[in-house]
């Protein structure tokens, strides 16, 4: 059992090491999703290693009867596909705030809640610097009202990104 667990650990740090990607220092963007009604949402990436990195995105939406923001911090690992196709898996979580108000039809709701976000996609990087990604992040909020019982929300979204 012992041989079997010291191989398992060389197998995956082998394939860890082995499928590490140098990733830009920095990107900036748009994250093009859901953002659970906060529309699209302002993306920064800053690398910490070679093939690890920390993700920053704000959404925000203004309207006549909705203001909200939400901000989102995720740490990133990131393995190469196929030439300039990455993939990644990230964990991490944020804080939000929104108030609704619909004078007419009598509605008022405000709330501000912390949430935790996993996060899995793939990216490509051109030749030039443009990084394109498609990603899946599930959230579990702590708040009174938007998330009832603790649901599951899944957000996904395209993003768009500068990388110098």
């Amino acid at each position: 059992m012992k041989k079997l667990f010291l191989l398992s650990l060389t197998i995956l740090g082998f394939a860890f090491t082995t499928s590490a990607q140098n990733i830009s220092e920095n990107a900036i963007g748009l994250r093009l999703g859901g953002s659970d009604g906060l529309g699209p949402e302002v993306s920064y990436q800053r690398a910490i290693t070679n093939n690890n990195r920390a993700e920053f995105d704000l959404g925000w939406r203004s309207a006549r009867d909705f203001d909200g923001f939400k901000l989102t911090g995720l740490y990133q690992w990131v393995w190469l596909l196929d030439g300039d196709f990455n993939w990644y898996a990230g964990v991490g979580g944020g804080l939000a705030s929104y108030d609704y108000n619909n004078n007419a039809f009598g509605y008022d709701n405000d709330d501000t809640f912390v949430f935790a976000a996993g996060n899995i996609g793939v990216e490509y990087s051109f030749d030039f610097p443009l990084q394109l990604s498609l990603d899946f992040r599930p959230e579990i909020g702590f708040g009174e009202d938007y998330y009832d019982n603790n649901d599951v929300d899944f957000d996904v979204a395209l993003g768009v990104r500068y990388q110098f």
